[in-house]
């Protein structure tokens, strides 16, 4: 198969929502494709529009908004994935993976994929430290999920503390690798 290779992007509700703007860009200029995701939380600090600027593709906010064409839109995307990256990804949609909750585009679209999945998480360093966060990590690492990050950093809270999302660099390497094994 030739052409591009198609990421999407999952963005969810954390602060950290704007570095996935900077890693959208990234990617795109790595000549990726790359197919947004917002959950109703990511639109709370981020709008589709950045987005859509950003990586040139219309930005996917709702599984129930009508496709221009006929095809249910989490199994059409599913099925264009080369990879699912989660960034930033907290403790919410790290949990409702962990439990097979498919209740947003985000998740329905990793659960009908057979594409490998990238997690970078941001969240509190209380959240992140919490033994259902790390058990939920775990839980998803056995099934062949892969996780970058997080790292020490400043946090929304004010502090320095575990749960600064990963290096953009950092992200996009760990992308890159898993796609040139896919």
């Amino acid at each position: 198969m030739h052409g591009k290779k198609t990421i999407i992007l999952g963005v969810t509700g954390s602060i950290a929502a704007y570095k996935a703007c900077e890693l959208s860009g990234v990617l795109v200029k790595s000549a990726f494709d790359v197919q947004v995701l917002l959950t109703k939380e990511a639109r709370e600090f981020i709008t589709p529009l950045t987005f859509q600027t950003i990586s040139r593709n219309k930005v996917v906010t709702d599984m129930f908004e009508l496709p221009e064409e006929w095809s249910p839109r989490h199994t059409s995307l599913a099925e264009k994935a080369d990879l699912i990256l989660i960034a930033p990804a907290t403790a919410n949609v790290i949990g409702k993976l962990a439990c097979g909750i498919c209740d947003d585009i985000l998740t329905c679209t990793v659960f009908a994929s057979k594409a490998p999945v990238l997690i970078a998480p941001a969240m509190n360093g209380k959240m992140y430290r919490h033994p259902v966060t790390q058990a939920n990590i775990e839980k998803l690492k056995k099934i062949g999920y892969r996780f970058v990050g997080p790292v020490k950093g400043p946090l929304a809270c004010g502090c320095d503390d575990i749960g600064h999302i990963a290096d953009i660099k950092d992200i996009a390497a760990e992308a890159k690798k898993l796609l040139r094994r896919a």
